[in-house]
């Protein structure tokens, strides 16, 4: 791949994900609410449960807000039953579904027709590049560090000079052995 087509992808990406919406706080009652209780005691949430499955939960929020609500419903009550370490207090999966999907909000009639995985593609794509600017400047700052500390060694440790006078220690002398005589 040549630098330029490498920079017109990049390109299209930045474009791509300027496009993509912004996805907030408008899906924190439904990931925030809890699903039941683990096997260990603690609260099992939705946004723990769709980052269990590997999915992104603000991404996969927006996909449950943009379907019809039964559909919606079906999809979530699969993704609870499919965990692999069920809570022990996990009463009927459909029940609690319906009840979370309540509370998604309700989308704009634009929003449904959109390609919700165009749009999730172009956030995961944003993400990626904030990853990867941020692991970019700490290994900057990183380089930078270990070139500040190497020139403060070299600085404290005194130049010798070309012409300086010799040591005043003078060089130790060999003598023979006393088989060799």
């Amino acid at each position: 791949m040549t630098d330029s087509s490498r920079q017109l992808d990049l390109a299209n990406e930045v474009k791509a994900a300027a496009r993509a919406p912004r996805l907030g706080s408008e899906f924190n009652a439904f990931l925030f609410s809890p699903i039941g209780e683990g096997r260990n005691g603690m609260l099992l949430s939705v946004v723990s449960l769709l980052a269990r499955r590997d999915l992104d939960p603000w991404l996969e929020a927006a996909s449950l807000a943009a379907m019809p609500a039964d559909a919606a419903v079906r999809r979530l009550d699969s993704l609870i039953r499919a965990l692999p370490d069920q809570p022990l207090t996990l009463p009927d999966s459909r029940a609690i579904a319906t009840r979370l999907i309540a509370l998604l909000p309700i989308l704009p009639p634009g929003k449904h027709a959109r390609g919700t995985a165009a749009d999730a593609e172009a956030v995961a794509l944003r993400r990626r590049s904030i990853v990867a600017a941020t692991i970019l400047v700490i290994c900057m700052l990183y380089l930078m560090g270990a070139q500040l500390a190497t020139l403060s060694n070299e600085s404290s440790t005194p130049p010798v000079a070309a012409d300086a006078p010799p040591s005043p220690i003078a060089p130790a002398q060999t003598h023979p052995l006393p088989s060799e005589k």
